[in-house]
């Protein structure tokens, strides 16, 4: 076994405390698809089973008896592959001992509780309130990225980038959405990526305010804003980045609105230090935001007071980001027991806890004009006074800007692992 699994399984170990308890991680099975074609939708690991594994197994266990010790008390059982698998599909046996010996494993522990992670498994009966805690104390130490999932993340991070430096230099009226991300998500591919991390969001004019559009055969017009939300994975890990551009020359309130996110997400990356509650980070970026939505005559009042009344949400509806790494939302949640804030535009938030060294978070502020919102009769009275509606009204062909980047908590200062992808319209 590789020096960095023992070491991740060891921490896992010291950090669940599990006492007598045993515990079993699934990978999962793969899903046929419904059409007989003796195919399946493409296979991936439970995430608590990779982390623990550090390969894609389906029908895999990893195990854990703490009476065995933090390093020795491990095993990986693999399923036998068959005669049918290797001809078809050239598979490989993988290291570890047969599954078909789980069974006699547990039943000389029989009697001792059990904590399931991952995929449930079939025939074995798990403590509920051990499988709670124990999944909340593995998401929790989970949060800290090690050596080897930092140095992933930094590949993910170039890949992504190359990505991005071929879709600038492409962008032009007359191409869709469709195609742009043909040429993102190709040089992904070209760069070392093994695949898009998510559905890659490509949004021209006012589907730029659709949070999550999906790639369309709009076509791009001089004047459009793009908002390109996409990240290449590498062996699970991920980069999650989002730049907004303008096809052509942008206007000066595009430039404007701009301006005011960048500003935002800057100030807000900067904030990202060790002890810093996110959702006072996250606050402040909404504060300066409607501060700027102010400046340019779209909102009237107070910053503050606006934020306080949850005005800023018609334009700024969404949180300031989540943490990232085996998953697009990797680790994110509540710290241990914490409560959700009942604050109506906190709810929206994907992560509520300090920041500590070794997290990697997304920082993405946004502003959007969304017609949904706008135009929402209920909203438009319980904010009559704190918006230029004629004005408001006047943008919602627009779209909105968001700006992303991965940011790697330190010790001191933190690091910006997308920092080589421009922020230009």
């Amino acid at each position: 076994m590789s020096t960095f699994l023992s070491d991740r399984r060891a921490r896992t170990a010291a950090a669940l405390n599990l006492g007598d308890t045993l515990l079993l991680v699934g990978a999962g099975e793969p899903v046929p698809l419904p059409e007989g074609s003796d195919q399946t939708y493409p296979f991936r690991s439970h995430a608590e089973y990779f982390y623990l594994a550090a390969h894609e197994c389906p029908g895999g266990v990893v195990a854990f008896d703490p009476r065995d010790g933090d390093r020795a008390g491990w095993v990986s059982f693999v399923p036998d592959i068959t005669e049918g698998e290797i001809v078809w599909e050239g598979r490989a046996q993988l290291p570890g001992a047969s599954v078909a010996t789980l069974e006699p494993w547990l039943t000389t522990r029989r009697g001792r509780p059990i904590a399931m992670l991952g995929a449930p498994l079939r025939g074995v009966v798990a403590d509920g309130k051990a499988t709670l805690r124990a999944r909340e104390q593995l998401l929790h130490a989970r949060r800290v990225k090690d050596a080897t999932e930092i140095a992933l993340l930094r590949r993910t991070a170039i890949a992504t980038a190359a990505g991005y430096a071929k879709l600038r230099s492409i962008l032009r009226p007359g191409l869709t959405e469709r195609a742009l991300q043909i040429e993102l998500e190709a040089e992904f591919f070209r760069a070392g990526g093994t695949r898009p991390g998510y559905g890659s969001i490509v949004g021209l004019g006012a589907n730029s305010a659709i949070l999550h559009s999906t790639p369309s055969a709009r076509v791009a017009q001089a004047g459009d804003f793009l908002l390109v939300d996409a990240g290449a994975e590498i062996d699970r890990y991920m980069t999650d980045v989002t730049r907004t551009y303008v096809v052509g020359t942008p206007s000066a309130f595009q430039r404007d609105l701009f301006q005011v996110v960048l500003a935002a997400e800057e100030h807000a990356v900067a904030r990202c230090v060790p002890g810093a509650e996110w959702r006072e980070i996250h606050l402040a970026a909404a504060v300066e935001m409607t501060a700027g939505l102010i400046s340019l005559g779209v909102m009237r009042g107070s910053a503050e007071s606006l934020v306080e009344q949850e005005a800023h949400t018609l334009f700024f509806p969404h949180g300031l980001g989540h943490m990232v790494g085996l998953g697009v939302r990797d680790g994110s949640g509540m710290l241990p027991g914490r409560t959700k804030s009942p604050r109506a535009s906190l709810a929206t938030l994907r992560m509520d806890l300090p920041l500590a060294p070794g997290y990697v978070v997304t920082v993405e502020p946004g502003l959007y004009f969304i017609p949904a919102l706008l135009n929402d009769p209920k909203r438009r009275e319980r904010f009559r006074d704190c918006v230029n509606w004629p004005l408001a009204e006047s943008l919602l062909h627009l779209g909105g800007v968001r700006i992303e980047d991965n940011v790697l908590v330190t010790s001191g200062a933190p690091e910006n692992l997308t920092a080589a992808i421009p922020k230009t319209l």
